[in-house]
C-alpha cells in the first residue's frame, strides 16, 4: 500500500471502524509520516468524543415563541398591507409600460412590418447593393415576367391563326 491509500483509510482507522489488514499495519510501521498522521487523527477523534453540546437556556423556547408571535402580529397588518402591495405592483406596471412606450417613441420604432421601420439607404445604381435594391423594389414586376411571356405567346397565336 502507498501513502495515498492509507490517507483515504485514516478516518476509519482512527475511529476504530476498520482495523485494516496486515498490509496497512506494515505500512504504518514503516512510514513515520503516516503513523504520525494516524496518531493525530486519533487524538482529534478523542477530543470530539469528549465534547458535549452546550445546553440551551431554559427560557429559550419561551422567548422564541414570544418573538414568533410578535413577528406574526407585525406582519398581519390587515387589508392595508395588501392594498399597499397591490398599489405598488400596479404603479410598477404602469411605469414599465410607460417607459417602454417612451423608448419606442424616442427611437422611432412604430408598429407594423419591419420593413416600415428600416430607413431606406439608397446605393448607387450599378453596384451590388444598388442592384439588389432595384430587384427588391421591382420584385412584383420581375415575378410576373413569365405571365407577360405567356400573354405575348397567346397574342401571337391569336394574331396568326
Amino acid at each position: 500500500m502507498n501513502c495515498n491509500e492509507i490517507r483515504e483509510l485514516m478516518p476509519d482507522l482512527a475511529s476504530g471502524i476498520s482495523e485494516g489488514g496486515q498490509e496497512v499495519k506494515r505500512h504504518l510501521e514503516g512510514c513515520v509520516e503516516c503513523a504520525g498522521k494516524l496518531k493525530e487523527f486519533r487524538a482529534t477523534m478523542a477530543l470530539l468524543d469528549e465534547w458535549q453540546a452546550p445546553e440551551p437556556s431554559p427560557y429559550f423556547d419561551t422567548r422564541l415563541q414570544a418573538r414568533l408571535r410578535e413577528e406574526q402580529a407585525h406582519q398581519a397588518a390587515g387589508w392595508w398591507a395588501w392594498l399597499r402591495r397591490a398599489a405598488l405592483a400596479g404603479a410598477m406596471a404602469v411605469l414599465l409600460v410607460g417607459g417602454i412606450s417612451f423608448w419606442r417613441i424616442q427611437h422611432g420604432v412604430q408598429r407594423g412590418p419591419i420593413a416600415q421601420n428600416i430607413v431606406a439607404i439608397q446605393a448607387e445604381p450599378g453596384t451590388a447593393v444598388g442592384d439588389l435594391q432595384i430587384l427588391d423594389k421591382n420584385n412584383d414586376l420581375y415575378a410576373n415576367f413569365d405571365e407577360l411571356d405567356d400573354l405575348q405567346v397567346q397574342d401571337d397565336v391569336t394574331a396568326n391563326p
